[in-house]
């Protein structure tokens, strides 16, 4: 797994004419080829009756699969510019399908990319792109006196609380990256005198989304 990498949360539309030629670019996460492959096809049947729906797609934490197609324009000058696009704004698990209804005239390779290109970058800036960073939960154990502490200690490292019981101690589940953990420990142990019960509770990729944390 690797520590962080950027998405789209939330997929957007964009489009642009060159030379009466309408280009629209529909972008969505995606987690598989399976749904890369439905969301395209879903795309070619609502623009059943578009000249061309070229597509992209990258996947992988390291970007290990990109796909492209240029649905029947000349070679190299729409799917690849398209993925390159994608792979130059450090996107993963996204797909694009840009959409050409074509205007009567033509615009010559040149062209060609720089519309296809142009498209996809106007769909990302009506997209929610993310950053999903790998993170630890930290199960904490502490009696009553640890509390103001911990919640000091938390609060100043802008460590988010996921979960607080109180019995006849009190365990919190924070979320910490996976970068800082041994660093966190660390800081736990020294401010409880070696009395709190640390243990990790598993592995997940998190973000910030509208300032909330979202789990994935």
């Amino acid at each position: 797994m690797t520590e962080q990498y950027q998405t789209v949360f939330e997929g957007g539309t964009g489009e642009i004419t060159e030379k009466k030629s309408r280009f629209i670019a529909t972008i969505r996460p995606v987690e598989t080829e399976e749904e890369a492959l439905a969301f395209i096809d879903e795309m070619r049947k609502k623009y059943w009756d578009a000249r061309h729906n070229c597509s992209a797609y990258v996947l992988g934490e390291r970007q290990e699969i990109m796909r492209c197609s240029d649905d029947g324009e000349p070679s190299q000058t729409a799917g690849k510019p398209m993925m390159d696009v994608l792979t130059g704004a450090g996107l993963t698990n996204t797909a694009v399908v840009v959409t050409r209804y074509f205007g009567g005239t033509l615009l010559g390779t040149g062209g060609l990319v720089r519309a296809y290109s142009g498209a996809v970058l106007e769909g990302l800036k009506n997209s929610h792109i993310i950053t999903k960073c790998r993170g630890t939960r930290l199960s904490v154990g502490t009696d009553y006196n640890g509390i103001g502490k911990l919640k000091y200690l938390f609060g100043q490292r802008q460590i988010p609380m996921m979960e607080e019981e109180y019995t006849d101690k009190v365990r919190f589940v924070v979320l910490v990256p996976v970068s800082q953990v041994a660093e966190i420990k660390k800081a736990v142990t020294e401010a409880t005198s070696g009395q709190a019960d640390i243990q990790e509770a598993g592995s997940l990729y998190y973000a910030v989304v509208d300032g909330e944390y979202i789990c994935f």
